[in-house]
C-alpha cells in the first residue's frame, strides 16, 4: 500500500506540476490574444445573459442556462474556495492571492471556449436529452475517438473520488469536529439527500443546484462583506500585501517569488475548474441559440468562483495574518480559515465557514455526479445510467466512514489528467472558438440574433 501511496504522489506531483499549470494558464493567456481580450469586452453581455430573460423559450437544450451555470458553479464552487485559498496563502504567502486572480481572469477565455465547443458538438441521446463536453468536441471536432475515450474514462474515475467520496468526508469530519456527530450519521443524511436530487437526473440536479448555489455564493460571501466592513483599517494593508508580495515572495515558503505564483495559480486552477473540461458537460446541456452564447455564460463562473468567492477568503486571510502580527501560526487548509473569520467576526464568522464547507462540498457532490454519469455513458452507453447513479451515491456514504488518503491522490490524479485532451482540444480547435465568436458579433449586428 505504502508503494502505491508513493506511486501516486509522485504522479499527482508530476500532473499538478509546472508544466501543467503553465500548459493550463498558456492555454488561457493564448485564447485571450486570439480572441482580442473578449472576455474582458463581453464581459457585462456576459452577465446580461445570466440573469437576463432570454426572449426564445424555443431554444434547443434541457434546461436554461442560468440553471447550466448553477450546475457548474455547484461542483466549482467547493472547499478549494474556503482550504485551498488558505492553502495557497500560508505555502505562497499573501501574494499568492493575486496569482489566483491572474489565473482566472485568464481562465475566463478558456471557460468561454469550452462552452463554445461544448455546444456547437452536442449531441441528443436516445432520451431526447443533450450530451456534450470534451468527449463530445474531441471526437466531432477533432475526429480523435481514442482520445475522447481517455478524457471520459478520467472524468469517470475522478468523479468518484473528487465528486463523490473526498467531498462527503470533508463534510462528516467538519460536522464531527464542530458539532460532535458521528460520522456515519451524517453519511445516512448526506447519501440520502444525495440521493433524492441525483436519481432525478439533470433537471432535477439544475433545479436543486439553482436554490443552493446563490444561497450558499450569498452567504459566504456576506459574512466575508461584514468582517471586511467591521475592520475597514485592515483593508488597504491587505490589499497593499497582496500587490506587493505578489512580486516580492515574502512571507512565502522560502521567501521566493516562484511560491507565491506556483501555490497561487495551482490553487486557482483548482478552485475554478477552467481548462479542466468538466464545466463544459453542463454547458451542453443549456437552451442557447447560439454557442458563443453559452460561452458568455460560462466564463462568467469563473469570475464568480475566483474574483468573488475566493477573494473573500483570501482578503480576509490576509487581514487576519496582519491582525496576527503577520504570522498564520501552524495553522492552514479549512481550520485557518475558519479560526480567522471567527477571530474577525467572533461568535459568527466560524459557523459561515462550517456551513460553507458542508453546503460547498454537497454542492459539488451534485455537480459532479452529472460529470461523472455523462463520462461513463459516453464509455457505456445510457443502460449504465441508473447502475452509476446508485454507485455514485454509495460513494457518498462511503466517504463518511473511510479514511481516504489513497483516494485523495487518486481523485487529484485523475483530475488534472482531464486537462491534458481537453486543453489539447481547445488549442486545435481555437479557430473554431473564434469563427463562432466573429459570427455571433456578426448575427447579432444583423438583428438575427438578440
Amino acid at each position: 500500500m505504502q508503494n502505491i501511496e508513493s506511486i501516486m504522489e509522485t504522479l499527482s506531483g508530476w500532473v499538478w506540476g509546472p508544466y501543467m499549470l503553465v500548459l493550463i494558464v498558456g492555454t488561457g493567456i493564448f485564447l485571450t490574444f486570439r480572441l482580442l481580450f473578449w472576455q474582458f469586452r463581453m464581459l457585462p453581455l456576459a452577465f446580461k445573459q445570466v440573469f437576463g430573460k432570454h426572449p426564445n423559450a424555443k431554444d434547443s437544450g434541457d434546461i436554461s442556462q442560468f440553471a447550466s451555470l448553477m450546475t457548474a458553479l455547484s461542483a466549482t464552487i467547493g472547499t478549494g474556495n474556503i482550504a485551498g485559498v488558505a492553502t495557497a496563502c500560508v505555502l505562497g504567502g499573501p501574494g499568492a492571492v493575486f496569482w489566483m486572480w491572474m489565473t482566472a481572469l485568464f481562465g475566463m477565455a478558456t471557460k468561454y471556449g469550452e462552452g463554445v465547443l461544448a455546444v456547437k458538438f452536442r449531441v441528443k441521446n436516445e432520451k431526447g436529452e443533450m450530451s456534450g463536453g470534451p468527449m463530445y468536441y474531441i471526437e466531432r471536432g477533432l475526429k480523435w475517438k481514442w482520445l475522447a475515450l481517455i478524457f471520459a474514462l478520467f472524468g469517470t474515475l475522478a468523479s468518484f473520488g473528487i465528486g463523490s467520496s473526498v467531498q462527503s468526508n470533508t463534510v462528516a469530519l467538519t460536522v464531527q469536529n464542530s458539532l460532535g456527530i458521528e460520522t456515519w450519521m451524517t453519511g445516512i443524511i448526506i447519501t440520502a439527500f444525495s440521493a433524492l436530487v441525483i436519481l432525478g437526473g439533470i433537471k432535477s440536479i439544475s433545479k436543486a443546484s439553482s436554490v443552493i448555489v446563490p444561497i450558499m455564493a450569498i452567504g459566504y460571501v456576506a459574512g466575508g462583506l461584514m468582517i471586511i466592513l467591521t475592520n475597514l483599517e485592515l483593508v488597504i494593508p491587505a490589499l497593499k500585501m497582496i500587490f506587493t508580495y505578489a512580486f516580492t515572495g515574502e512571507a512565502a515558503v522560502g521567501g521566493a517569488i516562484g511560491a507565491a505564483i506556483r501555490y497561487g495559480v495551482a490553487r486557482g486552477v483548482f478552485s475554478n475548474e477552467a481548462g479542466m473540461g468538466s464545466a463544459p458537460i453542463a454547458a451542453a446541456a443549456a437552451q442557447t441559440d447560439h454557442p458563443a452564447r453559452q460561452g458568455l455564460v460560462s466564463m462568467t463562473g469563473t469570475f464568480i468562483d475566483t474574483i468573488i468567492v475566493c477573494s473573500i477568503t483570501g482578503i480576509v486571510l490576509v487581514m487576519g495574518y496582519i491582525m496576527a502580527g503577520n504570522d498564520f501560526g501552524n495553522q492552514t487548509g479549512a481550520v485557518l480559515t475558519i479560526n480567522t473569520f471567527d477571530q474577525l467576526l467572533p461568535g459568527v464568522g466560524g459557523w459561515v465557514v462550517t456551513f460553507g464547507v458542508i453546503f460547498f462540498a454537497y454542492s459539488t457532490i451534485l455537480g459532479w455526479s452529472y460529470y461523472g454519469e455523462k463520462c461513463a455513458t459516453y464509455l457505456l452507453g445510457e443502460k449504465f445510467v441508473l447502475p452509476y447513479r446508485i454507485l455514485y451515491i454509495a460513494t457518498v456514504f462511503i466517504g463518511c466512514i473511510a479514511t481516504l488518503d489513497l483516494v485523495w491522490l487518486f481523485a487529484d490524479t485523475f483530475n488534472g489528467l482531464m486537462a491534458v485532451p481537453n486543453l489539447i482540444a481547445l488549442l486545435l480547435l481555437s479557430g473554431v472558438i473564434v469563427k463562432e465568436s466573429k459570427d455571433f458579433i456578426a448575427r447579432r449586428k444583423s438583428g438575427e440574433l438578440y
